[in-house]
């Protein structure tokens, strides 16, 4: 199995009729993507504005965050969202509209939805600040739930990635890596000498608007499974979940995955990556007991010696990766864990509800807890009120002059698990 990634570097966008890519800039019809949105009866209303890295502007409260991507040969990047059939990702040709992404908010769904900001101190915190951002701001009509209301967010967000990946098909100017990724029984044999490691990638599987789509399937309804790598590079995972925007995998996060991608880099060179296991994280200890089970079982058929494992939310899914770790341990393959910390707001509470002793080399993306104030921004996106309601956001969060006063926690991606964060912690 090969994957060709066709990268298209994205240095602007901008709003106009003749939709397509040149020197680097992408023009997009905001007509056009405010008519696909619409296709979706439940959608009120769309609007479309771009907020560009540095620009004084503050969009919130963010759903998702998504990659413009698409097939170039025929297939289809994100399956199973769309379409009756699904065919296997991970292989073919895919284009990649690097340096651009897709932002979808609107009044809120929840209470865990978050705020980037595209300049000041609260962009340092968020690689999504770096982005020039096509911002959705959608509008469900009055009839729908808000478990609907998620779902209808959720497929426009991806319908218009995959829609404006499309216009980079044709492109000439790209840069292209080969991926290849042959069958577990050469891939034993391809580096006898170096240690053999999996991923196991713990994903939200709880209901309540904690869900992740395995092609288009409900993870709450999937068993723990083995992938490729280069499936989520196609959009085999997707983010269908609410959980605190600081520790939140948006389906930008799953395309890029920061663990799948250092461990690719150095895949030959220091260790034989084996591949990797997908890991839904259930309510119930008995299901969490089985799918732990399940996981480890998987990483031993891959012959793994050593296994790192990524948690998604906080709370009672640090029982999943506490458990899991002591299972690996017990059977002899060395176990690295990241996770983030609650240690409250001075940094001296308890920072992990669950813990093991086998669990004694974890990666810490940081204390969720800790505050930050942010400064008023000329140009907001979104619903600036529902600040109050979000995860890291308080009654007192809007100060009178402006400013915003909120935990990390609310600031997308702030302390991602899969590492694709610049906050950390270290052992003093």
């Amino acid at each position: 199995m090969a994957l060709e990634m066709r990268t298209i570097h994205i240095t602007g966008v901008v709003f106009g009729r003749e939709q397509g890519i040149r020197d680097g800039v992408l023009t997009v019809d905001p007509e056009a993507v405010a008519r696909l949105v619409e296709e979706d009866s439940r959608v009120k209303s769309v609007r479309l504005d771009l907020a560009k890295p540095g620009e004084s502007c503050r969009i919130l409260p963010v759903k998702d965050v998504i990659e413009p991507r698409a097939k170039a040969a025929g297939g289809e990047a994100f399956p199973g969202l769309f379409r009756d059939t699904v065919e296997p990702v991970g292989s073919g040709v895919t284009c990649v509209l690097k340096g651009c992404a897709v932002v979808t908010t609107g009044p809120i769904v929840g209470f865990q939805e978050g705020v980037i900001d595209m300049s000041g101190p609260g962009a340092r915190y968020s690689i999504f600040s770096k982005l020039h951002n096509i911002v959705l701001h959608i509008v469900k009509a009055d009839h729908v739930d808000q478990h609907e209301h998620e779902e209808v967010v959720r497929l426009a967000g991806i319908k218009v990635a995959h829609y404006i990946g499309k216009l980079g098909v044709d492109h000439p100017h790209y840069d292209s890596r080969v991926f290849d990724w042959p069958p577990i029984g050469e891939k034993f044999a391809q580096y006898p000498d170096l240690p053999r490691v999996v991923y196991i990638c713990n994903c939200m599987a709880q209901g309540l608007l904690h869900d992740t789509y395995f092609y288009g399937r409900d993870c709450k309804a999937v068993l723990p499974a083995i992938l490729s790598p280069l499936e989520f590079a196609d959009g085999a995972v997707v983010s269908g979940n609410c959980v605190s925007p600081g520790s939140k995998t948006t389906t930008y996060h799953h395309l890029n995955n920061a663990v799948i991608t250092s461990l690719l880099e150095k895949h030959g060179k220091e260790l034989n990556f084996m591949g990797v296991v997908l890991q839904p994280l259930p309510v119930t200890l008995r299901e969490k007991y089985r799918n732990v089970m399940l996981s480890v079982e998987a990483a031993k058929s891959l012959s793994a010696q050593g296994v790192i494992i990524s948690q998604e939310g906080f709370g009672n899914p640090t029982t999943d990766l506490m458990l899991t770790c002591q299972r690996l341990e017990q059977n002899g393959i060395k176990t690295v864990i990241i996770t983030n910390e609650d240690a409250g707001i001075d940094g001296m509470s308890e920072s992990l509800p669950d813990s093991v002793q086998e669990a004694d080399a974890i990666v810490s993306t940081g204390n969720s807890n800790a505050t930050i104030l942010l400064p008023k921004m000329d140009r907001v996106l979104g619903e600036l009120p529902d600040i109050v309601r979000t995860t890291g956001g308080n009654s007192e969060s809007i100060r009178p002059d402006g400013t915003l006063l909120v935990e990390i926690h609310g600031i997308m991606g702030s302390h991602n698990l899969q590492g694709n964060t610049l906050l950390s912690a270290t052992t003093v």
